[in-house]
């Protein structure tokens, strides 16, 4: 069963960037489908980005489309998503998630806090 430990979060002033980590052990990861999402008192969940692992395709929300970049390292079984031109609605817990057979994600962290201050 695969397990996912998320990283990289922070508090970063608006226009800033951060690269959050999501790596990933057990399974086989070339074989996944892995997502981020994020989190606010507001927002249960919110669809950021995901990207398969064996064709690299990616698909982003549009909140964060030309923004944000999510991307894979099968070495290291991590997927990154580096966040530019970070803005205060970007503030939110950060998790990831695998895409299990049914079409819904599981396998959730406990995610990382990133806070955008403007």
């Amino acid at each position: 069963q695969v397990q996912l430990v998320e990283s990289g979060g922070g508090l970063v002033q608006a226009g800033d960037s951060l690269r959050l980590s999501c790596a990933a052990s057990g399974g086989t990861f070339s074989t996944y489908t892995i997502g981020w999402f994020r989190q606010t008192p507001k927002i249960d969940r919110e669809f950021v980005a995901l990207i398969r692992i064996s064709s690299g395709d990616t698909y982003y929300a549009d909140s964060v489309q030309g923004r944000f970049t999510i991307c894979r390292d099968n070495a290291t079984n991590t997927v990154y998503l580096q966040m530019n031109s970070l803005k205060p609605e970007d503030t939110a817990v950060y998790k990831c998630a695998v895409e299990g057979t049914s079409g819904s994600f599981q396998g959730w962290g406990q995610g990382t806090q990133v806070t955008v201050s403007s």
